[in-house]
């Protein structure tokens, strides 16, 4: 006995071929030319005979899929079983490839079918073939297929029609359903299907705590089969007898609602489950017209654009959500009877799918995450570079290979810092510049931008902090002035110098660091806190307006960091507090993700519990104000400042509230 297949090397074809080694006989399949390699690995990889395999030289979009006259002798008469899998299977594929692929494709099969004179041709096709029929669709129904707009359906019935119609030739046609990784590995080769959803579902998990309900949607009932059960059918039906002319639905004969399958795969990736969802039904009594008027609204359109791209879902899988049609499959079910082949439970194995994919497939598996490739030939602009946050993120950078610019008021500091980054190899360069002077803030634009070009990443470092209460600072206007002057109009005029040219290229990143304080709403900050909640509140407005021309804005709510800055205050030499090196960190995890926010988990809290009660908030930020007074150096006493101790309490506190300023 002697076998002939076509998209061997493809996902079902390859687990076909394997369950055909059990039998006796030749198994020819065909193969392209610039796809031997991939070949040899998967015959590899499924340990297939080589003596028993023999790969066939041809190409399915060609007459007679490309082979000679020659080849079509040598195989004539002696091919008792074709098997034709090649086509697309791809929603996202243009309609000009569908169309070569799966119809013409099998145009050529067949008609080497026939040249062959093979016993009989088994043709792959797929549930697709019944269009969006509303209802039950048997076995014995095609004509009465509907809703064939869609290329991919479209082209799976028009070649499903030339097999039924060929004449030359017995056949058997299978209809497998939505396939999926095997049920035993997981394996998979591509994302399709419901794995288009496992990006939403990792986004979810990593959001929200597994107990958590949520609200998602019911949908229409999805058929999914694992590829284990849909070769082991084709195999054992291909050679049962008396079936020739039969269309078989390998189909789940209870089959899951869409919420359904979701929350499996979300037990799967321990994710929270949407225990409370809607029947999308509900919504067909809003007029058509009207539901196509608002979803080709602009702002609508690149709402839903963005969410899918960012899940990376195509738009053409949301119409199968409402999917409406059911498969029987009684002669499925009658052929495969005593086998033992039977479709597993989807709960059985969703956690081997997702395993696989986790682990193989995950998109996120195959985007750069490091420094280096974010960084490297980029031009970064570090404000406050020549010491503590801006200096260890300056030497991240420049290890990573960035055209790094550090900025500083003092020349020497600067310079020093400059000289040792270069000496360590990095391309570094330094400006001095006073950025409480809009003057010269606008002098290092140009000068930044005449030797550079372009600004890939700027990062706003330099600040000023004043720790005083509002009772010490009647007389002292100055301190709002000269924060509001460098932490945020300091930081604007850099931004708004630079932003022209990175809105012409359509690419930069501006990082912002803000403080915890604008979370926390910390007592005796407040000129700090409201230049730096100027900056954050900025930063959402550009988000807003900028986001269309890739300029991405993050904001680092940065806890208590050991620097320069907080030395005056000297109970801060008592209570935990991050390194430079810990938030240059936090600025490397800034460049790579490029998230609008980064901040701490306290200062989450802290923001929830303002705005759930802020009543016991401020009881508890006037606590913490009677427990922490003002330091020696607000109060101007110069004696009082070398004999300045916290208490017990004051560090205790402290602790509690890691990261807090006081």
């Amino acid at each position: 006995m002697s076998y002939f297949v076509t998209g061997a090397t493809g996902f079902i074809g390859r687990f076909l071929v394997s369950n055909l080694l059990r039998r006796k006989g030749t198994i020819h399949v065909l193969v392209r030319e610039d796809s031997r390699k991939k070949f040899d690995a998967i015959a590899r990889k499924m340990g297939w005979d080589p003596k028993r395999v023999v790969p066939v030289s041809g190409d399915m979009t060609a007459p007679k899929c490309g082979l000679g006259a020659a080849q079509v002798r040598g195989l004539k008469g002696k091919v008792k079983h074709f098997f034709h899998l090649a086509a697309i299977y791809d929603l996202t594929a243009s309609p000009e490839a569908q169309q070569a692929a799966n119809v013409d494709g099998t145009r050529h099969a067949l008609d080497l079918a026939a040249a062959l004179e093979a016993g009989c041709f088994h043709h792959a096709s797929s549930i697709a073939a019944a269009g969006l029929y509303p209802g039950i669709f048997r076995e014995d129904m095609f004509d009465e297929a509907e809703g064939l707009d869609d290329p991919y359906l479209r082209t799976k019935h028009q070649s499903e029609r030339l097999v039924r119609e060929e004449a030359r030739l017995k056949w058997r046609i299978y209809r497998p359903g939505m396939v999926v990784g095997h049920s035993q590995t997981g394996e998979i080769d591509k994302i399709d299907g419901p794995y288009y959803f496992f990006t939403f579902i990792k986004k979810l998990r990593q959001m929200l705590p597994p107990w958590m309900p949520t609200l998602g949607i019911e949908g229409g009932r999805i058929n999914i089969v694992p590829v284990d059960f849909v070769a082991d059918a084709m195999d054992h039906i291909a050679h049962k007898p008396r079936l020739d002319g039969h269309t078989f639905h390998l189909t789940d004969p209870e089959p899951m609602r869409v919420g359904e399958v979701l929350n499996a795969f979300c037990r799967a990736g321990h994710a929270p489950e949407m225990t409370m969802r809607i029947d999308a039904r509900m919504f067909a009594f809003v007029p058509s017209g009207i539901r196509a008027a608002v979803g080709n609204l602009p702002p609508v359109r690149r709402l839903v654009g963005t969410l899918l791209r960012d899940f990376r879902i195509p738009k053409d899988v949301l119409k199968f959500i409402t999917y409406p049609t059911r498969f029987d499959s009684r002669e499925a079910e009658r052929a495969l009877k005593g086998s033992g082949i039977a479709v597993p439970r989807l709960d059985d194995y969703a956690w081997r799918l997702w395993d696989y994919w986790e682990r193989n497939l995950d998109p996120d598996l195959f985007v750069d995450r490091t420094l280096k490739g974010k960084v490297r030939n980029k031009v970064v602009v570090i404000t406050g570079g020549s010491s503590g946050i801006g200096l260890s993120t300056a030497q991240r950078v420049a290890e990573a290979g960035a055209i790094t610019v550090i900025v500083a008021r003092g020349k020497e500091e600067l310079f020093k810092a400059r000289d040792e980054m270069k000496a360590a190899g990095g391309k570094v360069f330094a400006y001095t510049a006073d950025l409480s002077d809009m003057a010269d803030c606008d002098r290092l634009v140009q000068a930044i931008l005449k030797d550079h070009g372009h600004v890939d990443v700027l990062i706003n470092n330099a600040g000023r902090s004043i720790r005083r209460s509002i009772e010490l600072s009647y007389d002292r206007f100055h301190d709002f002035e000269r924060t509001m002057q460098l932490n945020y109009f300091g930081s604007l005029r850099l931004i708004m110098g630079f932003m022209p040219t990175m809105t012409k290229r359509r690419k930069g990143h501006i990082i912002n660091i803000s403080s915890i304080g604008v979370l926390a709403n910390s007592p005796r900050f407040s000129a700090y806190v409201a230049s730096k909640a100027a900056l954050d509140a900025f930063s959402r407005c550009a988000q807003g307006e900028l986001s269309g021309k890739r300029i991405s804005f993050t904001t680092v709510n940065m806890p208590l960091v050991k620097t320069p800055m907080i030395a005056p205050t000297k109970m801060y030499e008592s209570v935990p507090t991050l390194t430079p090196e810990e938030a240059a960190d936090l600025l490397v995890k800034a460049i790579i993700e490029r998230p609008s926010r980064i901040t701490t988990r306290l200062g989450v809290f802290a923001a929830l519990l303002n705005a759930i009660a802020p009543k016991a908030y401020e009881v508890v930020m006037n606590s913490a104000f009677e427990l922490f007074p003002d330091s020696a150096a607000a109060k101007g006493d110069r004696e009082a400042l070398k004999d300045e101790t916290p208490s017990q309490e004051q560090i205790a506190f402290a602790a509690l509230m890691r990261g807090v300023h006081w």
